[in-house]
């Protein structure tokens, strides 16, 4: 899914995204991630401009990101275009994909995992750690899933 737009969630796969996002999280968690807004797409503009990090990935083999908002975009270097034509484990750096892979695993069994920490790295080779992580599977309209999302606003650059 790609598209080149300044504004990402003017899309209609967006909006309707944002809408998985967070019926999906409310699920899991028993929390609300954001707020709804007066529409659709204004919830999926808030989602996209939040002060904290949340980004999915669908369900082929080699998962592809299919979110990142503005703040995963900034965090990771890239613009949305790119990003969303990223297999998901090349966030992290190759020692740390195991574990990476577990917590996938884990999440996609009991429906979603807290607490997790780990190091990524951005495009340009920055890397950080990510803290306090919530990792869900994305349900779609009838309760399928249709790929995991993660959510955090706890970060610390690695020098």
């Amino acid at each position: 899914m790609t598209f080149a737009l300044e504004s990402p969630w003017q899309h209609e796969f967006v909006i309707q995204h944002t809408q998985r996002l967070l019926h999906s999280f409310q699920h899991w968690t028993g929390r609300s991630l954001l707020a709804p807004a007066a529409t659709p797409a204004a919830t999926a503009q808030a989602l996209f401009q939040a002060p904290f990090v949340v980004v999915s990935h669908g369900t082929q083999a080699d998962p592809i990101f299919n979110y990142g908002n503005q703040t995963a975009l900034d965090l990771w270097e890239f613009d949305w275009s790119t990003f969303t034509q990223m297999p998901s484990r090349y966030s992290a750096e190759p020692d740390e994909r195991r574990d990476r892979a577990q917590l996938l695993a884990a999440a996609k069994t009991q429906g979603y995992s807290r607490n997790y920490q780990g190091i990524r790295i951005s495009r340009t080779g920055k890397r950080f750690r990510v803290v306090n992580v919530t990792l869900w599977e994305v349900l779609d309209e009838t309760n399928h899933g249709c790929g995991q999302a993660a959510t955090f606003d706890q970060w610390e650059y690695l020098w």
